[in-house]
C-alpha cells in the first residue's frame, strides 16, 4: 500500500494505525500533514536520537481526534489523542512503558496544551509538527484553515494591526504575528531549532511580500 510505504521502516506499524490516524475532511491534518511531520521528525530523529518505533507511533496518532480550531475543547485536542492512542496501543498488545511514551509525546506536542515535553521522542514530535506551521506549508495551512473558518484575509483598512488588536479569528494574516512568527522561538532540539530558522525567514518572505501587493 502506497500509504503505508511513505512511513517506511514502520509500514506495519502505519498499516495498524492509519486507519485511526486523521480526519478524512481536513486539509490540515490529513494524510499528507502525518508524511511531512513524519519526514520531519525522522530527520530530526536521525541527529538527535531516541526510539524510533515511539516516534512513528507518535507521529501517526498525534491527530488522530480532530477539533476544530474554533471549539471550545481545541486547547484538549492533544489530551484527547493521547486517550484514544492508549487505547489504540494496548489493542495492538504494546507494553504499558511504551504506551506511556508514545501518550506523552501526543499530550505534549500541541502549542495550545502547555504541557512540557520531557523525553526525546516528545520533543521530536513537538519540533516536527511545529516545522509543519511555519515555512510555506505553516502559510498554505494558515490561509486553508481561515476559509475553514470564514475568516477573511486581512483588514482592507488596517492590514497590519497597527491601529487594533490583532484579531486571527477574523483576519488570516493576523495569524502570523499571534501565532506562526512565535513559534520559532520554542523549539525543544537543535536540529529542530536549525530547520526552524530558515522556514521562519521564509514565513516572514511571505508576509512581506502579501503586504507589498495590498
Amino acid at each position: 500500500m502506497e500509504a503505508t510505504r511513505a512511513f517506511a521502516p514502520f509500514e506495519e506499524l502505519a498499516g495498524a494505525l492509519l486507519g485511526h490516524a486523521f480526519s478524512a475532511d481536513d486539509g490540515a491534518h490529513d494524510l499528507a500533514h502525518l508524511v511531512r511531520v513524519f519526514r520531519n521528525a525522522m530527520r530530526i530523529h536521525a541527529n538527535e536520537g531516541g526510539d524510533g518505533r515511539i516516534l512513528a507511533a507518535a507521529v501517526l496518532l498525534h491527530d488522530c481526534v480532530s477539533v476544530e480550531k474554533n471549539s471550545p475543547l481545541r486547547s484538549q485536542a492533544s489530551r484527547l489523542a493521547a486517550e484514544k492512542a492508549r487505547q489504540l496501543l494496548a489493542e495492538l498488545g504494546w507494553g504499558a512503558r511504551d504506551v506511556e511514551a508514545v501518550t506523552h509525546a501526543i499530550a505534549a506536542h500541541s502549542f495550545s496544551a502547555g504541557i512540557r515535553p520531557e523525553t526525546i521522542e516528545a520533543k521530536i514530535l513537538q519540533d516536527a509538527d511545529r516545522l509543519d506551521a511555519i515555512g510555506m506549508v505553516g502559510a498554505a495551512r494558515c490561509f486553508y484553515i481561515a476559509g475553514r473558518m470564514g475568516s477573511s484575509l486581512y483588514d482592507p483598512f488596517d492590514p497590519k494591526a497597527e491601529n487594533r488588536p490583532l484579531d486571527d479569528k477574523t483576519f488570516a494574516i493576523d495569524h502570523f504575528p499571534a501565532k506562526l512568527f512565535k513559534l520559532a522561538d520554542g523549539f525543544q532540539t537543535d536540529t529542530g531549532r536549525i530547520i526552524a530558522r530558515e522556514r521562519h525567514q521564509r514565513l516572514e518572505t511571505i508576509l512581506e511580500l502579501f503586504l507589498d501587493e495590498i
